[in-house]
């Protein structure tokens, strides 16, 4: 599995990534989530569960949507108000993107360059700060369910798609606000066992946004 972007905030986390169709996901999720309770539990003294809820995942399409959740995950503080630029946030893809360091990367850079179709390190932050900071300037920058809480979020080719390959979400309505159409199911949020649901899809046109919270 590999990054593409992150932000990890006071309480919960955004992860943007891609699988190889081999239930990565599922099983880094569980990974993260377990050694994070037991090293804060063991620091702390503690016991009884770290996070509040299991995390949830979204299936993102790559034809534009790709660079939307991208700025989408930016911005995330700056929408709580914590800060008034996301390079002021230090735990973010934004800022490891715009400086990458030497050792410990966590982001695959040629991987993000090869799906956002941009050549070179150079030209893809700047690309992806000139998104950014034109989508500071839109008047209604806010939270959008689209991205944290629907199972898809693409074209209607890619999200009819996904309705066929799992039997409880075809009879599903596909809504669309502000121009991102997106699939929504009325269930509790996946968990490693139910990852199955996103397995049908794969391919290179497909991005997995996960959300621990």
């Amino acid at each position: 599995m590999c990054v593409l972007n992150y932000i990890a905030t006071s309480n919960h986390v955004h992860l943007l990534v891609k699988d190889q169709g081999h239930s990565e996901i599922a099983s880094s999720m569980q990974l993260i989530a377990g050694r994070t309770g037991q090293e804060y539990n063991l620091r702390k003294q503690r016991r009884g569960a770290f996070w509040e809820d299991r995390y949830h995942a979204t299936a993102v399409d790559r034809d534009g949507y790709l660079a939307r959740c991208m700025v989408y995950i930016n911005l995330n503080m700056v929408r709580a108000g914590a800060v008034s630029h996301p390079g002021q946030w230090e735990v973010s893809g934004f800022r490891e993107i715009r400086q990458p360091p030497m050792r410990y990367r966590i982001i695959d850079l040629e991987e993000l360059q090869r799906l956002l179709d941009v050549d070179g390190l150079d030209r893809l932050q700047k690309t992806l700060a000139g998104w950014t900071e034109s989508a500071m300037q839109h008047p209604e920058m806010k939270r959008d369910p689209a991205w944290s809480e629907s199972v898809a979020v693409g074209n209607s080719e890619f999200l009819e798609a996904f309705q066929s390959s799992a039997s409880h979400l075809r009879h599903r309505e596909i809504s669309a606000d502000d121009g991102i159409c997106s699939l929504h199911e009325n269930q509790s949020p996946y968990d490693a066992g139910s990852a199955y649901k996103i397995g049908h899809l794969r391919g290179e046109n497909r991005i997995f946004l996960g959300n621990n919270q």
